[in-house]
């Protein structure tokens, strides 16, 4: 029997599930659907990655929720070479089970609950509002970091490049709101899983030396190889940050046995070893995104923000529905913006992580 309230009811319809109407009508299109709306991998996983995980298939033992010590040095290195962070020791890495897990549970995680309250940017990824409904706590969309009221709030989210603007927040901006944060008590989770896909902006961390002044303290990073590895299906990522933070996080963790498979291990080694098999993605990601930047515009639409990450945010002024009505009718499917808060409700976003054939259909059929 489920309690009176479950948990679920906190809980808004999944947003996905409104869209499923708009795909079948795109699916019937004579030359196929063109999927623009999830942004899911699609190309290969590097060779190089696959091998070491099914080197490390013969894992018949549990793996460690911290992961082994050759995990942790891949994560310090990593962190130093793309990041600026020096110095980070293993306390102040952690592996996860994927980045959306981390983003749902870690106000639970966190001891969150009634009475405490969750910011995040006004249009963002919805597990960020999700997280704290599961914790019980309030929900609280921002603009700006520094005009929030700090009373009650316990965690604080920022998004840079942002998921679905492809906003790039300055480095004056991050500097600002890690002092806001920091001034006020307030742990500040900094999510950078699009952080090596920047096209028109360099995104930085907050971890670099410059924004958080080489102190972890107060300061989560959320890392993901899902994008820039295709390893979405792997389910890897990580944290860098406060050692503190992360060995409380730790401890429930193992509580929890929130492990990433011993091969999953293994193959994130080898994937942040190499920086080769990025920048051939990134050439991917950028010729498919200046040909649906072109057919977009060239259709009327304006592209906002879109500096970076892997998708183009897109408005011709409707209504996004109406937006997704009119291209699942001509087959491409699209993300509406109001999946992400209110303030989308005129936008809608374009993946562009869709094949290089499907991506020449969606140009096509838009001109």
């Amino acid at each position: 029997m489920l309690p009176a309230a479950p948990v679920s009811s906190r809980l808004p319809v999944f947003p996905w599930d409104r869209l499923e109407p708009y795909k079948a009508t795109a699916a019937a299109h004579p030359g196929g659907i063109v999927d623009l709306s999830v942004g899911t991998p699609v190309d290969p996983v590097p060779e190089k990655i696959r091998r070491a995980l099914s080197d490390a298939a013969d894992s018949p033992g549990y793996p460690t929720v911290w992961g082994t010590p050759a995990l942790r040095d891949a994560i310090t290195g990593w962190c130093e070479r793309r990041l600026g962070a020096r110095g980070l020791t293993h306390h102040e890495v952690l592996p996860v089970v994927g980045s959306k897990e981390l983003v749902a549970w870690l106000p639970t995680q966190l001891g969150l609950g009634p009475g405490d309250r969750v910011a995040f940017p006004r249009l963002a990824y919805p597990t960020y509002e999700a997280g704290a409904r599961l914790a019980g706590a309030e929900p609280v969309p921002y603009d700006t970091v520094t005009d929030l009221n700090p009373a009650g709030l316990r965690l604080l989210w920022l998004n840079s490049p942002s998921n679905p603007t492809g906003r790039v927040l300055t480095p004056g901006e991050l500097r600002e709101s890690v002092a806001w944060s920091r001034a006020h008590g307030v742990l500040l989770v900094s999510d950078e899983c699009y952080l090596e896909l920047g096209w028109d902006a360099e995104p930085y961390s907050a971890l670099h030396p410059e924004i958080g002044g080489g102190d972890t303290s107060g300061l989560v990073t959320v890392h993901s190889l899902s994008k820039r590895s295709n390893l979405a299906g792997y389910r890897a990522a990580f944290l860098a940050g406060d050692g503190e933070v992360l060995g409380e996080l730790l401890t429930i963790r193992k509580h929890g046995g929130m492990m990433v498979p011993a091969p999953v291990q293994a193959a994130t080694v080898a994937a942040l070893a190499d920086d080769a098999h990025v920048a051939e993605q990134r050439e991917r990601y950028a010729a498919r995104r200046s040909a649906l930047r072109t057919a977009l515009e060239g259709r009327g639409f304006r592209i906002d923000h879109s500096e970076a990450s892997l998708y183009l945010w897109a408005t011709s002024d409707a209504p996004c529905w109406e937006t997704v009505g009119e291209l699942s009718r001509l087959g491409v499917l699209v993300a509406p913006g109001d999946f992400y808060g209110p303030a989308g409700a005129r936008h809608v976003r374009v993946a562009f992580t869709a094949t290089d054939e499907r991506v020449a259909e969606a140009v096509r059929r838009l001109s």
